[in-house]
């Protein structure tokens, strides 16, 4: 700016000389801006209305011939521009029913369960930490009003020419600066800490919710409402955590801060014999004011955070689904079509970013132009008055001691110019707060939100787009207010004597609520080594998953026994296993700790008898079973598949749903396995297509992909049908 002003100042000499004066000059400077920012203001006005009219007439003439590039052009416009659209209508139907985050009833009945959570009991550490914060805010506040005094005392004894009574005041404000200084910084301590605990209570109870009754499954493949559950569980809740334990700072100091020293004003002006009522008066009301004017016209900050962090745990989405299907994209080559999903995502957050700063810069020009030159002006009103109202002190003889009211009065305008000041920042901090409360109603809604999915999920309310109409009359599926209701029965059995597992009527159901069996009766005795075949989506994995209890059951009755003495009842194995993070011991006994695996008198020398059946015993000798290794890259295909049987075998549970399991194992070892998985008693259900396995199993349960299925016995020397090879 300073060089600016010089070149100005050069111009403006120059057009002297040539005889144009500097008010000339001045005028056509400042009439030249206006007309830019009319040109500015009014060009975007013409385009818009000119495009309202184009569009209007389009169909009745052509505005321009377009050639083939611009053709192409701007189809790939439209195309991106219908997507936008859907993308944009599937978002508005979506939270058609949802509530809009902002300050409203819903608003605090949420920031008040959340508060339970955080603080779950009158007496804890939280409380603690919020009792040292606020004694700590007051602190500063009688702090800020004790300098303030002696600042005005400086000033008094400076105008009297006391050098004395001047240093003596000067240590006394030196030497409040150290418990000043330890204070302010304490402030900022206690809010990180206070930040920190209210975000270990959030989270410890998100996991338990996450963690229960398998949440973590049902949310992403079950329920459709959070799309991103590890950005809500991590960034939101820390950023709702230390945006409230923020807010407590910025709404509890500054009305501290207003009360005393609203107080220590009328107590200053009544020592100037002055009337103590105008003005706190008028600065109330000129601050109400102003604050009804900048609430009614403050955009909704709530809902466009809310969205923002929506378009940012979309984009964080679109990049993880990425990572974890990478090696698919490159086989495909789809890079293109991923880079413009992502960058389309970034867009549309940027977008979002650019609406949210462009509503701030108007807000913010509003709120300053209030708080800084309105309120100054209030200010200096309010200071003035005791002076222009209040009496002069007299001596004993009657006559005005007018240097004692000089430096009374410089006193006095020091002092309350420095509490104005700090009543200013406070009022302004207030002020602020207001935008940060609606921020923080955009988070509370996405935090409060993630909670209340996770608890309707636990109880078995899902919420997914679904192939059947609600409206549709279903023997098999019922809806509720939209959602479908599990009606069947889950019957766990105590009976040592009876642990079949046994389906009565039960519907295999998908999470879309699309029917691929309506009606399914088996029961399954211990030993009955059962084979599953059938078509692809004719619902054979879908049977696992309602056996497993993962699927909810819309129906019918299943019976399953209860585990006994640490034995579970099914163990599922998947043609993928799952690799956990730890050594080869944590590998095998998986999902069982080392503490579990002492409990159960299980050593070492056990486990490696274990590798020796699924031959993997190469592995311990290459590593030991305590080293930690990304076992996920380091074993092969097939060498995952037998460390899966191999927990098999060290859990030895009643039943054992085997999905394409060893399809990447050798047949001699593949023949192995299951030899040693029935000599050990454990009850085989299997999904295979290698006719080689036919022989380990007693039962076949056949399904047509059509809804219909058969259930019956096998023959010793029967082979396997070939139209489910293909």
């Amino acid at each position: 700016m300073s060089v600016l002003s010089k070149y100005v100042d050069r111009i403006s000499e120059t057009c002297e000389h040539n005889g144009v004066t500097k008010k000339a000059f001045s005028y056509a400077l400042v009439t030249s801006a206006l007309v830019a920012l009319t040109i500015k203001v009014t060009i975007p006005f013409v385009k818009n209305t000119q495009s309202k009219i184009l569009k209007k007439g389009k169909g009745n003439y052509n505005v321009k011939t377009l050639t083939p590039l611009e053709i192409n052009s701007s189809d790939e416009d439209l195309k991106l521009a219908e997507a936008e659209k859907l993308l944009v209508a599937q978002q508005l139907k979506k939270k058609k029913n949802s509530i809009e985050p902002g300050l409203n009833h819903d608003f605090f009945k949420q920031l008040g369960v959340l508060g339970k959570i955080m603080i779950p009991q009158t007496l804890c550490y939280e409380t603690g930490l919020l009792s040292v914060h606020t004694i700590c805010l007051i602190s500063r506040t009688f702090l800020s009003i004790y300098v303030a005094a002696l600042e005005g005392a400086l000033v008094k004894f400076i105008v009297r020419k006391d050098v004395k009574q001047f240093l003596y005041v000067l240590l006394k404000w030196f030497g409040i600066a150290i418990p000043a200084t330890f204070v302010n910084s304490m402030i900022r301590f206690l809010e990180c800490k206070l930040a920190l605990a209210f975000r270990t209570r959030l989270v410890r109870h998100s996991y338990r919710l996450y963690f229960k009754n398998q949440n973590y499954y049902r949310v992403s493949n079950l329920d459709s409402r959070i799309e991103n559950a590890d950005h809500r569980l991590t960034e939101d809740v820390s950023v709702f955590a230390s945006s409230v334990a923020h807010l407590y700072s910025s709404l509890t100091k500054p009305c501290f801060d207003l009360m005393l020293i609203g107080l220590a004003l009328m107590r200053s002006s009544r020592k100037m014999k002055a009337n103590i009522l105008t003005g706190p008066a008028l600065s109330v009301s000129v601050i109400l004011l102003t604050a009804h004017i900048l609430r009614h016209v403050s955009p909704k900050f709530g809902q466009l955070v809310s969205e923002e962090a929506n378009r940012y745990g979309y984009l964080r989405h679109i990049h993880s689904r990425i990572i974890t299907n990478a090696e698919e994209i490159a086989f495909y080559g789809g890079h293109k079509v991923e880079m413009q999903q992502l960058r389309h995502a970034y867009n549309r957050l940027i977008n979002q970013m650019n609406n949210i700063y462009s509503q701030r810069l108007w807000f913010i020009m509003l709120e300053q132009f209030f708080m800084k030159y309105v309120w100054s002006g209030t200010g200096m009103v309010m200071v003035s008055l005791p002076i222009l109202t209040g009496s002069d002190s007299r001596t004993s003889t009657g006559h005005i001691n007018k240097e004692s009211n000089v430096s009374e009065r410089t006193q006095y305008l020091t002092t309350a110019r420095n509490l104005l000041i700090s009543a200013a920042d406070a009022i302004e901090r207030l002020m602020s707060s207001y935008k940060e409360i609606v921020a923080l109603a955009g988070y509370t809604s996405r935090v409060a939100g993630m909670m209340d999915v996770f608890e309707e999920t636990a109880q078995g309310v899902y919420c997914k787009a679904t192939v059947v109409n609600n409206d549709d009359k279903n023997a098999i599926i019922e809806f509720r207010n939209g959602k479908p209701i599990a009606k069947g029965r889950i019957v766990y059995t105590n009976d040592p004597n009876n642990m079949a597992i046994t389906l009565r009527e039960v519907p295999v159901v998908t999470p879309n609520c699309d029917i691929v069996v309506p009606n399914l009766t088996l029961c399954i005795q211990p030993g009955v080594h059962l084979l599953i075949t059938g078509p692809n989506g004719c619902g054979k994995s879908s049977l696992f998953r309602i056996l497993s209890g993962l699927w909810p059951i819309y129906a019918g009755e299943l019976q399953i026994p209860r585990p006994v003495e640490d034995v579970p009842c099914m163990f599922y194995i998947p043609q993928r296993p799952y690799m956990s993070i730890g050594s080869l011991c944590d590998q095998i006994i998986y999902p069982d700790t080392r503490d579990d695996m002492k409990r159960k008198k299980i050593t070492d020398k056990e486990l490696n008898n274990i590798l020796k059946m699924v031959s993997l015993e190469h592995i311990v000798q290459r590593d030991g079973f305590d080293v930690v290794r990304d076992w996920k890259d380091i074993l092969s295909g097939g060498e995952k598949q037998r460390m899966a049987i191999a927990r098999l075998f060290y859990h030895k549970p009643q039943y054992a749903l085997l999905d394409e399991c060893t399809s990447a194992v050798s047949i001699d070892v593949e023949s192995s396995i299951y030899k040693i998985a029935k000599d050990m008693g454990i009850t085989l259900l299997t999904i295979t297509h290698r006719p080689t396995l036919w022989k380990y199993h007693t039962h076949i349960l056949e399904f047509d992909g059509l809804g219909n299925w058969s259930f019956r016995q096998m023959d010793e020397n029967e082979q396997q049908n070939h139209k489910f090879l293909q």
